[in-house]
């Protein structure tokens, strides 16, 4: 037996090497660090807002699902420094699985709701003044949750295959019992409904930006480039990469038996997009800082303030 073959059922049992574990943790380690503060920071700004708007609803329910999973992601940095071992028990298990598809289709359909809702802004800002108003937002955002919960519970009450007798979470990433006609029939159109959402809008408010003269509203066509630009980099490179993998996986598994090099491709390349999902929690905090005031007057408050403290230190 070669050390290929060796490797390769570590990974198929759930147990890649011991460096592969080290590399995810590590990654793990530097999206916690990165991304706490700046969507606590935030969370924070924005609850301290006194006034509203629909574009300042989606952000901070954008910044609540960050959060939500950012603060489990420990439990998966144990997991891989413990050699792939999960020792937190069914419950934690289920309830990390749970706080992944939460977060990263909430995240996905609010993405779609500011696309949309700078559409409306930009292309249509007389007629949509009926429709841009806060408490609609709030409705579509409580419809949005209320959705995902629901369609993610199966998860927290599914019992079989939830860990094997090594304590390996099997919530964390795809695995063979995942994959059905029907999970690929609903991670395309769980995926399709909010990209085409982003795609029409941009292509839609690209040809509004067009016909706007250089010296014309100026502000709003920045600020829409801008918008454009960073939610399609998060878009790109958070969650394409992982949804493109989990139909290629599904699709794979649900045609036949597979050969073991094959599984351990689709094994190893879900692992590292499932943790290219987390990428959203550290440029979200970048597209808060260019679309909202409050976070940006408040993080550059509290930066420049250390800056004129270590200067004056630096003085003495």
């Amino acid at each position: 037996m070669n050390i290929s073959d060796e490797l390769t059922r570590e990974v198929i049992s759930g147990k890649p090497p011991t460096l592969w574990n080290v590399i995810l943790a590590m990654f793990y380690i530097l999206v916690f660090i990165i991304a706490v503060p700046g969507n606590a920071l935030a969370l924070w700004a924005f609850l301290r807002q006194k006034s509203t708007s629909p574009s300042k609803v989606f952000l901070w329910n954008l910044s609540v699902a960050d959060i939500s999973y950012i603060l489990i992601l420990p439990m998966r940095i144990v997991y891989h420094l413990s050699d792939s071992h999960w020792p937190f028990g069914h419950i934690a298990c289920q309830m990390s699985g749970f706080l992944f598809y939460l977060n990263m289709y909430c995240s996905l359909y609010l993405m779609g709701f500011i696309s949309l809702d700078r559409f409306l802004a930009v292309v249509l800002p007389i007629k949509s003044q009926t429709v841009r108003k806060p408490v609609f937002a709030k409705v579509a955002v409580g419809i949005l949750w209320t959705t995902v919960i629901v369609s993610m519970s199966p998860i927290l009450f599914s019992k079989k295959n939830m860990t094997d007798s090594h304590g390996i979470c099997n919530k964390l990433y795809l695995s063979v019992e995942k994959a059905s006609h029907s999970a690929l029939v609903s991670t395309v159109v769980a995926f399709a409904v909010p990209l085409t959402t982003i795609v029409i809008s941009y292509i839609l408010i690209l040809m509004k930006l067009q016909t706007i003269q250089q010296h014309e509203e100026r502000p709003v066509k920045d600020k829409a480039i801008k918008m454009i630009i960073l939610i399609l980099t998060n878009f790109l490179l958070a969650f394409v990469p992982y949804h493109v993998c989990r139909v290629i996986y599904i699709q794979t598994h649900s045609d036949g038996p597979i050969n073991t090099d094959t599984h351990a491709v689709l094994e190893r390349a879900n692992q590292i997009t499932s943790a290219l999902t987390c990428v959203s929690g550290l440029l979200d905090p970048v597209m808060y800082f260019f679309l909202n005031r409050a976070y940006r007057n408040t993080f550059l408050h509290l930066f420049c303030k250390n800056r004129e403290f270590d200067q004056r230190a630096s003085n003495m």
